[in-house]
């Protein structure tokens, strides 16, 4: 018996795989049915260092290369998307789960529907004979830290409808927060679960606090798309970053107050700034262990955090804001089916008559990559019309998805162009419905399709749409597009932000 879920390791062939791949081995409980490795070392030359697997594991443990090497968001999103299983779990390389971890994630996964993910429990475990370190203060966070990956079960059906993980988080930071955000937003729970992983402290250089502060590039990317209350959604402190922001600018002020000979400015700027830093200071250093390395390792880094800080977080407004001027932040894309994505065949019912069209996959792949998740819009008169049942254009769409993987949900209008229904193209139903089915504000979304009504039902819907003309497509409907693209391809490079 297995417990039909898949468990997911993003990987950079760190020495700890193998003390979590041991401690699996160890674990009673049912046997996940399948152990997925994702290599994303740039180097491959050599194996993952797996160590000796038990006998339980062996026909069960795969390896898959990343391909990217871009970061644990894609690493897991090639991952999750491997796994047939109803449940993907996430575990990070340099954990080690408890010896009744299998069987308590078994008990965890029985859960209501309405429940997207089950959170396990990290424990970092802090040395007890002395203080612990700034370094390992900061690990032990990971301790209340919500949804994070380093022990997280999904439903794989939920992964599909948002679409993963955003792979343009390429640190290891906020790439789970936001994936929460958006499973909550679409009115799924995420529960605690009653299993356990040890997390233990790695070693790490005195500059690790300072290069930790890059992950500040990604909070306003939450902002800009989860609104001002996200941290508070995501329980996630604030922490330091107001002071942070004074004490970087008195430093500024400093600097410039000096260079232009306005000594009593800049003399009231370096005692603020003298004040903050030493504070800030004291902060990291009382805690101890108060060593001579410590206490130099704080002395320094406390400098040098602040702006830091301040600089990735000016940064990544810069990147959103950047986003803004041209226009757009998309949420998803939605994709018309017949004439888009497949060949147009009048009233297919016919899976065997499926075709995709030219580019289809690169642009699916292509936003999947980008971790913007997507859906399928399409008018299918031929149900009213008699000639089509809505079972022929399931096996359908099911046929499109065997061909393309998972396009998230599929929203279909049965009416005819005489029912006088609010959803079918060019009316705007299709385009509200899928984003509310997704989860994410209609007004960024990004329609694809290859005429007209397409392009009406965006506008109609306050979405955004992208034309991308074929044989049947009228010259006054190319003319009246805002944005035509030459090829899908090109219509998913406008979609993710290449827009003009």
């Amino acid at each position: 018996m297995t417990s039909h879920v898949t468990i997911v390791v993003p990987t950079i062939g760190r020495p700890s795989l193998v003390d979590l791949l041991a401690s699996l081995g160890r674990a009673s409980g049912p046997p996940p049915d399948a152990i997925l490795l994702v290599d994303d070392r740039r180097d491959r030359n050599q194996a993952l260092p797996t160590g000796p697997l038990a006998p339980g594991l062996v026909d069960r443990v795969t390896t898959v290369p990343a391909g990217r090497a871009r970061g644990p968001a894609a690493a897991r999103n090639i991952g999750w998307r491997a796994a047939t299983t109803p449940w993907v779990a996430f575990l990070d390389d340099d954990v080690v789960v408890g010896d009744d971890w299998l069987a308590l994630l078994a008990d965890d996964l029985r859960i209501g529907a309405d429940v997207a993910g089950t959170q396990g429990r990290v424990v970092v475990p802090l040395p007890t004979q002395r203080a612990p370190t700034d370094w390992e203060r900061n690990v032990a966070g990971l301790e209340q830290a919500r949804w994070a990956t380093a022990d997280m079960a999904y439903r794989r059906a939920a992964l599909v409808a948002v679409g993963g993980f955003d792979e343009r988080f390429t640190r290891a930071y906020r790439e789970d927060a936001d994936l929460g955000l958006r499973i909550t937003e679409r009115g799924w729970r995420i529960v605690d679960g009653h299993r356990a992983v040890r997390h233990p402290v790695r070693p790490a250089d005195p500059w690790i606090s300072v290069r930790l502060q890059r992950g500040n590039a990604d909070d306003p990317v939450l902002r800009a798309r989860h609104g001002p209350d996200w941290r508070a959604r995501a329980h996630t402190p604030r922490g330091r970053r107001r002071r942070h922001l004074i004490a970087t600018t008195a430093l500024v002020t400093t600097v410039v107050a000096a260079g232009t000979g306005r000594r009593r400015f800049a003399a009231a700027a370096l005692a603020l700034w003298t004040a903050l830093t030493a504070a800030f200071t004291h902060e990291r250093i009382a805690p101890g262990p108060r060593t001579v390395a410590e206490v130099v390792t704080m002395l320094a880094t406390s400098v040098a955090i602040p702006p830091a800080a301040t600089w990735h977080w000016l940064r990544g407004w810069v990147g959103v804001l950047a986003r803004g001027a041209n226009g757009h932040w998309t949420a998803a894309v939605l994709f018309d089916r017949d004439g888009t994505l497949v060949t147009d065949v009048a009233y297919n019912g016919d899976p065997e008559k499926v075709e995709l069209r030219d580019g289809a996959r690169d642009a699916v792949a292509m936003i999947r990559e980008a971790g913007v998740p997507t859906a399928v819009v399409s008018n299918q008169s031929g149900i009213a019309r008699g000639l089509l049942t809505p079972a022929q254009v399931a096996v359908v769409n099911a046929r499109i998805e065997q061909l393309l993987g998972p396009l998230g949900p599929w929203v279909v209008c049965p009416h005819g162009p005489d029912d006088g229904c609010a959803c079918r193209k060019p009316h705007p139903g299709l385009v509200r419905e899928a984003a509310r089915r997704l989860g994410v504000d209609v007004r960024q979304c990004v329609v694809i399709g290859d005429i007209g009504s397409d392009v009406a039902a965006a506008h109609a819907a306050g979405a955004r749409a992208v034309l991308v003309p074929t044989a049947v497509t009228r010259d006054a409907e190319i003319a009246d597009a805002p944005v035509v693209a030459r090829d899908l391809r090109h219509a998913a490079e406008l979609a993710l932000g290449g827009w003009s």
